[in-house]
């Protein structure tokens, strides 16, 4: 389970993609890594990585 600063920055991010009325996808929580994974957008483009320490960002890698 995401930890308080994880779940508050995960909180934070869907509200930014519902005012940017962004759908979300995929919200994945992966245990090994211990990261929410987060597909989102019209195209569904939007890749969001939500770490532990709360800190978040766009997933560019081409995988």
């Amino acid at each position: 389970m995401p930890n308080l600063e994880q779940a508050l920055a995960c909180v934070r991010v869907c509200q930014m993609l519902s005012n940017a009325y962004q759908p979300i996808h995929i919200f994945r929580y992966n245990q090994n890594t211990k990261t929410v994974f987060i597909l989102a957008g019209v195209t569904e483009s939007l890749e969001i990585l939500i770490f532990s320490d709360g800190q978040w960002k766009f997933n560019n890698d081409e995988a």
